[in-house]
């Protein structure tokens, strides 16, 4: 049996348009193979980012990881990161392990705990990417609690989002 899968599009082509602007990494370059920091068996360390450019009238940042490639139907995530203050404009390379800023707070990631999960693709399976996307948010609170799934908090920024910031790194094992 192959676990060859056809590349599924960028899934934030299929939500509602809103505004681009500028996420920067000193850990991910766009596109390329994640380090093995940020990979769950290797480091499981959260990359560092860096943003500008959000959209006027942005309130609050919500940031998260989302595997569009994993062998679910609904992908997998891998950090959910809700109501950064809109004076944040940048997460230190581990920043998910420490004491957040302001009211932020995590919900679980789809390994079921709260906080950053790196890379973790089926052993011989396809290659992943990992889109890391900051959020621009309207509300200073998204309006869910550390208890929402992912797939709750994601509806929210559906129309909560003034803007998005994506970078994506790759990873197979």
């Amino acid at each position: 049996m192959s676990l060859e899968r056809p590349v599924s599009p960028n899934p934030y082509d299929l939500l509602p348009a809103v505004p681009s602007f500028t996420v920067t990494s000193t850990d991910v370059n766009d596109g390329e193979h994640l380090q093995d920091d940020h990979v769950a068996h290797l480091g499981n360390t959260s990359p560092q980012l860096s943003w500008e450019g959000a959209p006027e009238g942005t309130k609050s940042f919500t940031v998260t990881c989302f595997d569009p490639d994993a062998p679910t139907p609904s992908g997998f995530w891998h950090w959910v990161l809700v109501d950064l203050p809109a004076d944040v404009t940048s997460l230190d390379t581990g920043a998910a392990s420490r004491e957040l800023p302001g009211n932020a707070f995590h919900c679980r990631h789809d390994g079921g705990e709260k906080g950053y999960m790196g890379a973790a693709p089926p052993e011989g399976d396809q290659v992943h990417r990992y889109f890391f996307v900051v959020h621009a948010v309207k509300e200073e609170s998204l309006g869910v609690d550390s208890d929402a799934s992912p797939a709750v908090v994601s509806f929210n920024l559906a129309f909560k989002t003034l803007g998005r910031a994506i970078l994506h790194g790759t990873y197979q094992h």
